[in-house]
């Protein structure tokens, strides 16, 4: 018993050896001449059985080189190639299972082998037994569709196959067996029909798309047709156990009418004398059809049949002595039947009385009819036939400023133009005439452009008054697009028509679209992409919506605009209404990056902004408030400014069309409006009304109409068809651009620089604590030195910016507002409408304080970390904020989160006030900008303007190499200032 279980487990062993080896052999090509054949000439070779009592084909599969060993388990075999194993085949045979070990020419039938292998292998429990009963060993009993597989393998090629005990080689042919059935004409009026095979020498085997026969040395791949006629036949003389039947004059002319048409081909006649064939076999079949109508506009049709010079109505029974092919004739009346007529019994003709069936009939089914019958038709039917409308003129005038539209050419009845369009509408196909003939509703240029003008009137095309209708002059270019859609028109313009037409496009006739030589920056693709588009817009008198993502350089985009405007002698100034807090931002990037435009900021008190409106026409560039054009709109109105680009920056800000915001903002007089806006829809559809409105006023309708035909079917009823619509309608006029999918052209972080300007209390603290620094640091640096007094200044600064970021930081009594605070404010509400999440680092913990007042006041949820949290605490708020979707804000103190901190949940990073080590600053940022983040950060700095703030960062700018090199936090960066340096902080 130990010596069986020593034997066992010896030849384990050398198992595992040789599954070791082959792995070496795959890889490393080492010849084994003992045993191992990596050889690539392995056949597979199938061996085919036939059970003619049962009508089964089984088929199993030996594999060698030269000489052939069989497979004796498949699901063994299957098993072997998935694991890539060596096994021992007799004593000549031992090879890796892989593929590439077999030849070329048996890798289809390896594959065949392989699928059906599997099958066996994976059945499940319920077909186990049948399985198990006909595959499971060595051979695969072939299905409808293993027989159509490996046949399309093998065919045309020689196989072996075994019937009963007997061996042969066969063929497997593609084709159809050359079978034939010969008349011949016997005494006493008899016929004599014999096949040309003896019908006891086939057999017919199923597959799934095809029928096989097999016969003599071949096996045949025929058509399922074929079994349907010449084996239908072949099975009847089997059964009778004849090659031949015997047929009198009756029996012959029902063959040659009911059978001889499905296989004419096969059919020999001719040992038949010529009267015989006359007698017997039919003339060809003609169909000729007559079409009128009745008094109710239904089709009739009078069939007549006829076989030579012989004519005759099928649905009058009558003697007919002539022979008839019923095949044909059963064909043509079916193929009414499935048209949709129906017997009239008292006229013995055919009727077609449903409206869409007669449609159907008269714009599709009739040309068919056409192709095999001889189809003729009375007058009053040929006028009644089925129309395409097609224009063949139109007339376009323009009329106390309005275009005027002649439609009277178009190929339509007027009466019928306001219902045939109220079909086109529904998706109807057809529309029936009074008269009875049909309007093919099927899109075309005609019905297009009918459809496209009905969309701006307000009430259709009814009451159309001499065939004109009328539209706006700003659909102009809309018409004009319109028309250029039509083909073969003859299209009439009057003179004041082309000319204004022409004056919508002379500004930028062919000028080509190219980036201002002067603007001081390099335009990534994207932005190249945007411009082109403004200007493109610009070309033909249309506003837009430039809804590109944060951080993506509107605003740069908007200014390459004006650029290239006044470039080319421009003398309009253009005007930018933005919220307050980011009129000095676009004052900032004016000045950066188009530093020759000639840029005013409208702000101040009353009379200062007066002051500066009246001076308006001297600018390129001017910029104001929501809050201030809405207080002013009376001067602008007043004194009718005329505007080349208006720009409402964050465009949201008039998605009421009720507010002020919006009703001044609509006032202003402009050539081209362009609204800048993340977010066009951020509740109803109504908010993007309300900025197409501001910028191409009339486009999207009047808002009651633009509710009916878009807002009520998208947002109640949930319709595709007009969602659709709509944004075809709007698509050309919005362009949208989110980080990702620009992100080969961003780089990984985009910093930004935001300026606000002191409300005027916090201005007049500031200037007070300036000029008593200015005066302490002169003191110092003089009794102490410059060395000396860096404490001292560096406590000085610090006051500055703290009254910077608020100056109840540090003077508790203060009752007025904090510029800063209102922008950053406004700034995280915008962000977070966005859908992004936020970090905000500041210096000063105690400004948190002011700012978690107003994250709570807008229900804007928050995370806070400072010095005071707990080690333990940290990464549980880390997580909390990077996995609640949630939490949009994370305030963070610089020291307490400048290091250490994992939170890629963010995606935008503000600096509430500026460091002095920019290094501390990079860090802080690099708290979301790290391996995981999977957006493009964006980086807001906070800069108020005209302050210690704005020395600050111009002097980092100018020591940028300097700062990036401080890698240690104990260097601050005023340790690395000059005195000239320090005293222009306080200049």
């Amino acid at each position: 018993m130990l010596e069986e279980k020593e034997k066992i487990r010896e030849k384990e062993n050398h198992r595992v050896f040789k599954q070791l080896l082959s792995t070496f052999l795959e890889s490393e090509d080492v010849a084994q001449n003992e045993t191992e054949s990596i050889s690539k000439n392995i056949r597979i070779v199938p061996k085919f059985f036939y059970d003619n009592f049962k009508k089964q084909l089984k088929v199993e599969f030996k594999i060698g080189e030269k000489q052939l060993y069989k497979i004796k388990n498949l699901p063994e075999f299957y098993d072997k190639m998935l694991h890539n194993e060596t096994y021992q085949y007799g004593a000549k045979l031992n090879f890796i299972h892989s593929t590439e070990s077999f030849e070329k020419e048996s890798q289809e039938i390896l594959s065949f082998l392989l699928k059906y292998a599997e099958i066996i292998k994976y059945s499940n429990e319920m077909n186990y037994t049948y399985y198990r009963n006909n595959f499971i060993q060595d051979n695969i009993l072939l299905s409808n569709t293993g027989l159509d597989d490996i046949f399309e393998i093998l065919k045309n090629k020689d196989v072996i196959l075994q019937i009963n005990s007997t061996e042969k080689s066969i063929y497997f042919a593609d084709e159809e067996p050359n079978i034939y059935f010969n008349i011949t004409e016997l005494d006493g009026n008899k016929f004599r029909l014999r096949c040309n095979i003896d019908v006891f020498e086939y057999d017919i085997l199923q597959g799934k798309e095809y029928v096989y026969m097999l016969f003599s040395d071949t096996l045949y791949r025929c058509e399922k047709s074929f079994q349907e006629t010449i084996i239908k036949i072949l099975d009847v003389l089997r059964k009778n156990y004849t090659n031949e039947i015997i047929m009198d004059e009756k029996e012959i002319t029902n063959f040659f009418a009911m059978i001889a048409p499905k296989i004419e081909e096969k059919v020999i006649t001719e040992e038949l004398p010529k009267y015989i064939k006359e007698k017997y076999i039919p003339q060809k079949l003609g169909v000729k059809i007559y079409l009128d109508y009745d008094q109710n506009n239904n089709v009739l049709a009078d069939i007549k049949f006829c076989y030579g010079k012989n004519e005759f109505n099928p649905l009058i029974n009558q003697n007919i002595n002539f022979a008839r092919n019923m095949i044909k004739e059963n064909e043509a009346l079916n193929q009414f039947i499935n048209t949709g007529f129906m017997l009239d019994k008292n006229n013995a003709r055919l009727i077609l009385v449903d409206e869409e069936k007669i449609y159907q009939f008269l714009s599709t089914d009739i040309e068919e009819y056409m192709k095999k019958y001889e189809v003729l038709a009375t007058e009053t039917f040929k006028k009644k036939e089925v129309r395409l409308p097609q224009m063949k003129a139109i007339g376009v005038r323009v009329e106390n400023n309005l275009l005027q539209i002649d439609l009277s050419q178009i190929g339509i009845e007027l009466s019928d133009l306001s219902e045939i369009m109220e079909k086109y509408k529904l998706k109807k196909t057809f529309y029936r005439l009074k008269d009875g003939s049909y309007i093919n509703l099927k899109e075309n240029d005609t019905l297009k452009f009918l459809d496209n003008l009905n969309l701006d009137m307000e009430n259709g095309y009814t009451n159309l008054k001499d065939g004109v209708i009328t539209l706006q002059s700003y659909r102009s270019l809309y018409l004009e697009r319109c028309l250029k859609n039509l083909n073969n028109v003859e299209i009439n313009k009057d003179e004041s028509y082309k000319t204004m037409v022409d004056s919508l496009h002379t500004n930028q006739k062919n000028v080509e679209i190219s980036v201002p030589d002067n603007l001081n920056a390099d335009l990534r693709t994207y932005q190249k992409i945007g411009y082109q588009w403004l200007k493109t817009l610009d070309k033909y008198e249309f506003g837009g919506i430039l809804a590109d993502d944060m951080g993506l350089g509107k605003t740069i985009q908007v200014l390459a605009v004006i650029l290239d405007y006044i470039n080319k002698e421009g003398k309009m100034p253009s005007l930018v209404v933005c919220p307050s807090s980011l009129t000095l931002n676009w004052f900032g990037e004016a000045n950066k990056f188009a530093p020759s435009l000639k840029v005013c900021v409208i702000s101040g008190n009353a009379l200062e902004r007066a002051k500066k409106i009246s001076k308006i026409p001297q600018y390129d560039l001017v910029i104001t408030s929501y809050d201030s054009l809405k207080r002013d709109i009376d001067i602008y109105e007043e004194k009718a400014f005329n505007f080349r680009y208006m720009i409402a920056d964050e465009a949201q800000y008039v998605k009421n069309n009720n507010t002020q915001n919006a009703k001044a903002i609509k006032k202003i007089l402009t050539k081209t409006r362009f609204a800048l806006t993340g977010t066009p829809i951020e509740n109803s559809l109504s908010e993007l009304w309300s900025i197409f409105d501001f910028i191409m006023p009339g486009y999207l309708f009047k808002y009651k109409k633009f509710k009916e035909i878009f807002e009520t079917p998208i947002v109640k009823e949930e319709n595709e068809p007009s969602l659709e619509k709509l944004k075809k309608m709007i698509d050309p006029f919005v362009l949208r651009r989110i980080k990702k999918e620009v992100l080969t052209e961003l780089p990984d972080k985009t910093i930004s620089v935001l300026y606000n300007e002191m409300q005027e209390e916090q201005q007049k603290v500031y200037l007070s604590y300036l000029a008593k620094a200015r005066k302490e640091i002169n003191d110092e640096i003089k009794a102490n030195g410059f060395e000396s007094s860096q404490i001292k200044i560096l406590a000085l600064l610090m006051r500055l910016r703290q009254i910077c970021c608020h100056p109840k930081l540090f003077l508790q009594n203060y009752d007025g507002e904090s510029s800063k605070l209102i922008q950053c404010v406004e700034l995280i509400k915008n962000t977070v409408e966005s859908g992004h999440k936020i970090l905000l680092f500041s210096g000063y913990t105690s400004m948190f304080e002011m700012i978690e007042k107003e994250l709570k006041n807008n229900k804007i949820s928050y995370l806070k970390l400072t010095g005071q949290t707990k080690v333990s605490e940290r990464i549980e708020l880390v997580d909390k904020f990077n996995e609640d979707e949630n939490i949009k804000v994370f305030l963070i103190s610089l020291k307490a989160g400048g290091t250490g901190l994992n939170l890629t949940g963010a995606d935008v990073v503000i600096h509430y006030d500026p460091w002095w080590n920019l290094s501390a600053e990079n860090q802080a940022t690099d708290r979301t900008y790290r391996i995981g983040q999977k957006n493009n950060v964006q980086v807001y700095k906070l800069i108020t303007k005209n302050s210690i703030e704005e020395k600050i960062y111009e002097l980092q700018q100018k020591k940028a190499k300097l700062a990036d090199n401080m890698l240690s936090t104990q260097n601050t960066f005023i340790n690395q200032l000059s005195k000239e340096d320090i005293m222009k902080l306080f200049g």
